[in-house]
C-alpha cells in the first residue's frame, strides 16, 4: 500500500519560513510525474497550493495565487521527497498542508502536517 507522509510544519511568526517534506512508502516517489501540496484551513475546503510537473528535461512549478513568490516546491528524486519551502508565512497560511498527487488521488492522503502562523 502507498503511503504519503508529509512532515515539518510547525508554530512559526509571521514573516517567518518553514521546509515541508512529502516521503512516499510503498512506491518510488519518482513515479508520480505530476505532485502537489494543498492545504485545508478550519472551516474551508481543501485547495491546491503548488505543483510541480517533472519531466526528463526540467520540473514546471505552478503556484496559488496566494502564496507566489513566497513558496517554492520542488523534488529530489534520489532523495524520494518532494519539497515546500514556504517563506515570509501569513496568519492566513495557517493550515493542514498534505501533498498528492496532482489531480489528486483519494487514496494518497496522508494525515497532513500542521502549520501555524501565530505571533
Amino acid at each position: 500500500q502507498v503511503q504519503l507522509v508529509e512532515s515539518g510544519g510547525g508554530l512559526v511568526q509571521p514573516g517567518g519560513s518553514l521546509r515541508l517534506s512529502c516521503q512516499a512508502s510503498g512506491r518510488d516517489i519518482s513515479d508520480f510525474w505530476r505532485m502537489g501540496w494543498y492545504r485545508q484551513a478550519p472551516g474551508k475546503q481543501r485547495e491546491l497550493v503548488a505543483r510541480v510537473t517533472s519531466t526528463s528535461a526540467t520540473d514546471t512549478t505552478t503556484y496559488a495565487d496566494s502564496v507566489k513568490g513566497r513558496f517554492t516546491i520542488s523534488r529530489d528524486n534520489a532523495a524520494g521527497t518532494v519539497y515546500l519551502q514556504m517563506n515570509r508565512l501569513q496568519p492566513e497560511d495557517t493550515a493542514n498542508y498534505f501533498c498528492n498527487k496532482y489531480p489528486s488521488d483519494d487514496t494518497y492522503w496522508g494525515p497532513g502536517t500542521q502549520v501555524t502562523v501565530s505571533s
